[in-house]
């Protein structure tokens, strides 16, 4: 890779903002990046090579940051969200089932065998596009905290089963690699919260901010980067190790200037880098010599709508049953890592962003509809992630 090269990823990231900045949309960021890198990469005109060793490098580095801030968003530390734990459990434990039996249905029909893999993506909920939704169309009650519990346990649940989805033979060892990461994230947060209890973390933020060091920051890299390598040796994405690192801040409470320079490290560089560099290694072209892959995606996309709106029957709100059905980490996760373990069939990876995209649209106008439903009334939300400092 060359400057001229990370240039023009850096400007072509800028799609994502342009498209999501009609308001009214609620269109995410990460789409136009996406079509960045699909536009500059196999697909199209072919100006960068997602195979390049320092572009994947930097991809994964932002794969990782991207989940991390992804786990930082889960409110495990919202009280009124914990109360709704029982119900957002169940809801959840009713949609793995509903997706169990349509996945394998999915894996049947197309002849794929990855009938553990759709599942996954089936039942799977995205907190990182459905809490900014629920925030910024200022949902709230009781049936929005019991979806919001849902979207949680559900994200958790299929980032940690996902590693063993995408490779069942290998699910053993994957299993293994995942549980030392969880042990390993487990001990970051008794440290974290011994350390923020203590005020040793305190003055070493005001240290840090006196005297411009950035001391948090390098630190909280530098032990993410850890886990992602010790992650990479137990033959597990660095997704997990991302994800559950950010899960162990958020339980500790992130620092809002730790979050404020996350956001810039992972927003403004490295994630629109991975999802340009996801883009341009999907082969759309597979999807045309592969009609039946269109199909595939199309079957994933409302399948997840489907499984997800049957909770519908469960007293859930249509409006946000559909919301809950939003994706994007894990199928993006899928395509990712099956692509670099080669266990995809040609359009595979497509087929699964191409569902992801079809419920991100639906949980768009679903969101609208939430906010204009009288079932819906005004937030009384008081939990956060984040604490003053």
């Amino acid at each position: 890779m060359t400057f001229l090269q990370l240039s023009l990823i850096s400007a072509v990231a800028l799609l994502g903002p342009l498209l999501a900045l009609p308001r009214k949309w609620h269109l995410p960021v990460v789409l136009g990046q996406l079509l960045a890198g699909i536009l500059i990469g196999r697909t199209g005109l072919q100006l960068v090579d997602p195979g390049d060793p320092t572009f994947t490098l930097m991809a994964d580095i932002g794969f990782a940051l991207i989940m991390f801030v992804a786990g930082t968003h889960v409110p495990v530390r919202d009280k009124e969200i914990r109360a709704a734990l029982g119900s957002g459990a169940a809801r959840a434990a009713i949609a793995a089932l509903l997706g169990a039996a349509t996945g394998i249905g999915i894996a049947m029909l197309f002849g794929t065998g990855h009938a553990p893999l759709y599942i996954v993506l089936l039942a799977s909920s995205s907190a990182a596009l459905v809490l900014p939704i629920v925030d910024s169309l200022k949902l709230g009650g009781p049936k929005v905290l019991t979806m919001t519990a849902q979207v949680a346990i559900a994200d958790i649940a299929c980032i940690v089963a996902l590693p063993l989805a995408v490779d069942p033979p290998n699910a053993g060892r994957a299993a293994i690699g995942a549980a030392v990461v969880a042990l390993c994230a487990l001990a970051l947060f008794f440290v974290l919260h011994a350390l923020e209890r203590s005020g040793t973390r305190g003055r070493l933020h005001d240290v840090s901010e006196d005297r411009k060091f950035a001391l948090e920051l390098r630190i909280q890299l530098a032990l993410l980067f850890a886990l992602a390598g010790i992650a990479t040796q137990g033959h597990v994405s660095v997704m997990l190790a991302g994800f559950s690192f950010g899960l162990a801040v958020a339980a500790v409470g992130e620092p809002r200037r730790l979050a404020h320079q996350l956001f810039a490290v992972t927003d403004g560089f490295l994630g629109p880098v991975f999802f340009v560099w996801l883009g341009a290694s999907l082969n759309l072209n597979d999807l045309g010599s592969n009609p039946g892959m269109i199909l595939l995606g199309l079957c994933l996309g409302f399948g997840t709508l489907l499984v997800h709106s049957c909770l519908r029957l469960l007293g859930q709100p249509l409006p946000l049953s559909v919301l809950s059905a939003s994706q994007l980490g894990v199928p993006v996760a899928a395509a990712t890592v099956g692509s670099q373990l080669h266990l995809l069939l040609p359009g595979e990876g497509a087929a699964m962003i191409l569902g992801a995209l079809i419920t991100i649209a639906a949980s768009a106008l679903a969101g609208r509809t939430a906010a204009a439903s009288a079932s819906v009334t005004k937030p009384s939300r008081n939990g956060t992630a984040t604490n003053s400092r």
